[in-house]
């Protein structure tokens, strides 16, 4: 599978009888229905590690992306309007910023480790805490609760799986609980945002900006309100998309594939 389709559905499993693997491109498998294709004894991988280094990076770039306005100053740079540069316009210190990262998981903790080279103060979330020497090489402090780490953060940076726990899992009341000043990035999924709340939110300037490379649905319609808006960049779902990942990322599939077929074990398989 590669961008969710061809789609997985009980009419073509039955038109499938010798199916054995479904593997699917990138990290999330919120498409996939696992307990259909247990039912029809099909096995599933996906290419966790392959896109991990390319989505961290570009975790980190929306984040100083957003924080200069980048977008913004290009788009003045390039005007037919523009006759000088104004003398006023002022981004926000990353070096030295604090940044929440909800979700310390492989990509979550890579950008952990290059949000430490600019001097930020790192805060987490996560279902698990991480070891004492994980946080320690990238002087990670752990939030137990996620309202501690909202509250504190001037960033904060969304890397987890969309399951039903993680379902709108930032909406009115978390926004709310955020910094004025803060900037929200999510590289995970649409789904993990509560985008209407988002919409109001900035809006009203209870968040400062947002950084978007997911959205629900994809793309979004050409009316939305968040493509209106100066201080929202949304991308389009590339975090991982590279030359050299997209690449290991069909390696990864196609060895899936024929370890399922000779019925060896299954790389990264989804258990």
């Amino acid at each position: 599978m590669w961008y969710h389709k061809p789609v997985i559905n009980e009419g073509l499993l039955q038109s499938l009888p010798n199916l054995k693997i479904v593997a699917t491109s990138g990290v999330g498998i919120d498409h996939l229905d696992l307990k259909l294709l247990s039912r029809y004894g099909v096995k599933v991988s996906n290419t966790p590690f392959a896109v991990s280094t390319d989505t961290a990076d570009f975790g980190m770039a929306l984040m100083l992306a957003s924080s200069r306005r980048l977008v913004e100053v290009c788009q003045m740079a390039a005007s037919p309007n523009t006759e000088y540069f104004p003398a006023d316009w002022l981004g926000v210190e990353v070096s030295g910023a604090t940044l929440g990262i909800v979700g310390m998981g492989t990509i979550g903790y890579k950008v952990a480790e290059r949000a430490k080279a600019f001097e930020m103060k790192i805060l987490y979330h996560n279902r698990n805490q991480r070891n004492k020497e994980e946080e320690s090489a990238v002087g990670a402090t752990y939030c137990k609760k996620i309202d501690d780490l909202l509250q504190q953060s001037d960033f904060v940076l969304l890397s987890v799986s969309l399951t039903p726990q993680t379902h709108k899992l930032i909406g009115k009341r978390e926004l709310e609980l955020m910094k004025p000043t803060a900037t929200l990035i999510n590289i995970s999924r649409g789904l993990v945002v509560d985008q209407d709340a988002l919409v109001e939110a900035l809006q009203n300037k209870v968040i400062k900006a947002a950084a978007l490379d997911v959205t629900h649905p994809e793309p979004l319609p050409r009316d939305h309100p968040l493509l209106k808006m100066k201080n929202v960049i949304i991308t389009p779902h590339i975090g991982s998309a590279t030359k050299k990942t997209r690449h290991v990322m069909m390696e990864n599939m196609t060895e899936s594939i024929e370890a399922g077929l000779r019925g060896l074990p299954i790389p990264n398989e989804v258990l």
